[in-house]
């Protein structure tokens, strides 16, 4: 097990190029359930957004298009109706977020479906997680070492039951290499555990990150960084770590919505200390 401190993961984060565009810097999808629980969905493509994807597009049924267009500005919004049309908008995505007040339905299990075959990396969280509880064998068949599950301990518990009796880090552990994916175990300590026997851990994380919705913005700010290809494990804890960060230089009075507004501050102070790639040694004294 290792502390969770940008040393893991700065050397691989996708500053963008100085000829770089949205396209290059990576298209993330994000998908919505119906009109009145778009918020969710909101929060995971602002937090992607801020966190550096080139171009975010909220997914959704065509009934929550208004809601959405009328409350996004840089994030695009593309309704489907059906498999077929997911399809075609899924097909550019580098990478996916699915689970945010998607639902706890078939509609669910049928976008995860269709997201796994466009080869996009996903992010799978919340009702997607919990949709697939007595058929896990299902969900683990969709992924792949780049995709990411980001369970609190009830989600955790309905996918992998039983497994957080062993102890919290043995667990994560074992569900990562069950799912043969990345596992992002939420909690005051969130861990991190790869397939291949990785475990990150996080410093304790503030108390005012327990407040409905930081979960979606810190879904949208891993798949924000999938969608840039950094790589899972290092997207993962860097995303976690991030979010934390924000959150403690808030403090008190914490809301999910302030979330992805205190991502740059903290992106800048990191820029700031970057390694000089021509040097190997930190841009500042």
């Amino acid at each position: 097990m290792e502390m969770n401190e940008p040393h893991l993961w700065a050397g691989a984060f996708p500053w963008p190029a100085e000829d770089a565009h949205k396209h290059s810097r990576g298209r993330l999808g994000v998908v919505s359930g119906p009109a009145h629980r778009t918020g969710a969905a909101r929060l995971a493509a602002r937090g992607g957004l801020r966190i550096g994807a080139g171009l975010v597009r909220v997914l959704c049924p065509p009934s929550a298009t208004g809601v959405l267009a009328a409350s996004l500005e840089a994030v695009m919004v593309d309704p489907f109706d059906g498999p077929s049309a997911l399809r075609r908008l899924a097909e550019p995505l580098d990478a996916a977020v699915i689970g945010p007040a998607t639902g706890v339905d078939e509609g669910t299990v049928e976008a995860l479906d269709v997201l796994a075959e466009s080869g996009a990396a996903m992010v799978v969280d919340a009702d997607a997680l919990t949709v697939f509880e007595g058929r896990t064998e299902t969900l683990f068949a969709h992924l792949d070492r780049d995709d990411v599950l980001t369970p609190h301990a009830g989600e955790f518990e309905r996918v992998f039951p039983g497994l957080l009796e062993t102890g919290r880090a043995a667990a994560a552990v074992e569900a990562a290499r069950r799912a043969d994916a990345i596992v992002v175990l939420k909690g005051p300590q969130t861990l991190v555990a790869g397939a291949d026997g990785r475990l990150a851990i996080n410093p304790p994380a503030p108390a005012w990150l327990a407040t409905a919705g930081s979960g979606d913005v810190l879904a949208g700010m891993i798949g924000g960084l999938l969608a840039q290809r950094m790589p899972s494990f290092e997207a993962a804890c860097c995303a976690v770590w991030v979010h934390a960060e924000a959150a403690r230089r808030h403090g008190p009075g914490l809301i999910a919505e302030d979330l992805p507004n205190l991502i740059p501050q903290v992106l800048k102070d990191l820029w700031d200390v970057r390694p000089d790639p021509t040097s190997g040694a930190s841009s500042t004294p």
